[in-house]
């Protein structure tokens, strides 16, 4: 099985989605990269018990895609071995009335990551610049002042947004905070066949939602939102990973490989040392507890 390299996936420069692969075949088995996702997820579990103890890094993981693209499904394999207490997931639907109190970026700065602890956004604070560039009339929703109506949103209302989100992002990580994004590249056709089988079996009918067909014809320009968000939002300090998600298998272990070799890069995360004075006497206090009966 061919190795995966994290650096394939990074978005370092400007990339145009429309030449990215939304396929990967590394000529494994299903059976083969479950047991290489299952070796990958262990090996995270561990780590997060270490950075519980350690206190001083929080794990931002932000999964965005199109509908259908895998990502309720990636949440639950790549973070089942978790402690449950390790990991919070949020997804963030439309703002409720109380979100819209406030500025765009308020709730997701309430769901950020404790120290020690996984948080995974399942969308994210980019839906700011995605539902809504597709979408502009729900901008009004916001009360922004100097936004009266539509024609008022122009090119640098976005291009702020845009700064503001990488100054979020920025803010975050000098402060414990470690950002992973990851854009699910699915194709036009795997969509409509997930979608087909939503409908096709009984047990998925529930998934389907008219929705998702209308949402889908505006294809073009979500890819077109995606590919701009990504190119001017990747940085050193908050990257971008396309990773190609037609084989939610391949998609899997992509993903929890690149977590856990980013992770690699924090070597001061380890679990604190037992304070001298504590280590010089554990024997005494073996004794004490022994024959405290």
């Amino acid at each position: 099985m061919k190795s995966i390299n994290p650096n394939d996936f990074k978005v370092v420069s400007t990339i145009k989605l429309s030449e990215l692969e939304t396929n990967l075949n590394i000529g494994a088995s299903d059976d083969k990269k479950e047991d290489k996702l299952d070796n990958v997820r262990e090996k995270l579990s561990a780590l997060q018990d270490v950075m519980y103890a350690h206190n001083r890094y929080g794990v931002l993981i932000c999964l965005q895609g199109m509908d259908t693209a895998g990502k309720d499904s990636l949440i639950r394999e790549v973070f089942k071995e978790f402690n449950s207490r390790g990991v919070v997931v949020h997804s963030f639907k439309t703002p409720n009335s109380t979100e819209l109190e406030h500025d765009y970026l308020w709730r997701h700065y309430l769901a950020l990551p404790e120290k020690g602890k996984f948080a995974v956004f399942n969308r994210t604070h980019y839906e700011n610049v995605l539902v809504t560039r597709v979408h502009p009339e729900y901008i009004m929703n916001e009360n922004i002042p100097g936004i009266e109506m539509v024609e008022d949103i122009t090119p640098q209302f976005w291009e702020n947004r845009m700064e503001q989100i990488r100054n979020f992002e920025k803010h975050i990580t000098q402060n414990g905070v470690i950002v992973l994004k990851f854009f699910l590249h699915m194709s036009k056709e795997e969509q409509r066949q997930r979608l087909l089988r939503r409908l096709e079996e009984e047990k998925h009918n529930w998934k389907f939602s008219t929705g998702d067909l209308k949402e889908r014809e505006e294809w073009d320009d979500y890819m077109r939102y995606y590919e701009e968000a990504i190119n001017k939002t990747s940085t050193d300090y908050a990257p971008w990973y396309v990773v190609p998600a037609d084989d939610k298998e391949m998609c899997r272990y992509i993903i929890a490989k690149i977590i856990w070799e980013e992770m690699q890069k924090h070597t001061d995360i380890k679990e604190p040392e037992l304070d001298e004075k504590i280590k010089a006497n554990i024997e005494m206090y073996k004794d004490i507890l022994k024959n405290d009966k």
